[in-house]
């Protein structure tokens, strides 16, 4: 059976309805679906991930705009709910923590340059994974080539923009390493914004 697609326009809709009307949709699915929900805030993000993978799916999130996200669900094999079950669903307000992950680098510990990278996208990719999800992500030196075209954990660091927290590069080292115009996430900083983000907050992670 080919893969179903499903849009949920939960644009202007107050939570919990974007998670009601998508959880309606993801249990009547059989087999392979993707399922793109619409939305215009980021505790709406925060709730449809949260639900989509306790369900099971895969979720992956975009910013389009200040006021539009999408939220991108696919499930494998899915069987639909035998039966409607009465759920409590509450929304969960904004859980991002006060603290900064700071990456300086795009290969994490040393040793093997190409174990460091795999290091470092499973690293990304398990920061989307935190209950409580860094305030900022700060991305310098090497680093600053993980928020541009090519790099292997774009979708993972959009998910995370997506979802309120905010993706800051050091226009400094866009601008040495030539990809100026190839920023693909977030937004441009300066050394003065990194030096007051990291003081400013409650502890600063690196990798």
């Amino acid at each position: 059976m080919a893969e179903q697609k499903y849009t949920v326009n939960a644009m202007g809709d107050q939570c919990p309805i974007p998670v009601v009307k998508t959880k309606k949709v993801l249990d009547s699915i059989q087999g392979d679906a993707e399922i793109e929900v619409l939305v215009d805030n980021e505790t709406a993000v925060q709730n449809l991930t949260r639900m989509g993978k306790s369900a099971g799916a895969e979720v992956l999130s975009e910013k389009k705009s200040d006021t539009e996200f999408h939220v991108i669900m696919r499930v494998k094999n899915r069987q639909p709910a035998a039966e409607a079950v009465e759920e409590d669903i509450s929304c969960i307000p904004d859980v991002k923590g006060d603290f900064v992950i700071a990456v300086d680098t795009a290969i994490m510990g040393r040793g093997n340059e190409e174990l460091g990278k795999v290091l470092m996208k499973g690293f990304i990719f398990a920061v989307t994974q935190l209950d409580e999800l860094p305030k900022t992500m700060l991305f310098y030196n090497g680093g600053a080539t993980l928020t541009t075209e090519g790099s292997d954990s774009l979708e993972d660091i959009k998910s995370l923009e997506a979802q309120g927290v905010t993706i800051k590069t050091c226009g400094t080292c866009l601008n040495y390493y030539g990809l100026t115009d190839k920023l693909q996430v977030g937004e441009v900083t300066n050394m003065y914004d990194i030096v007051e983000t990291m003081a400013k907050a409650s502890k600063v992670v690196k990798p």
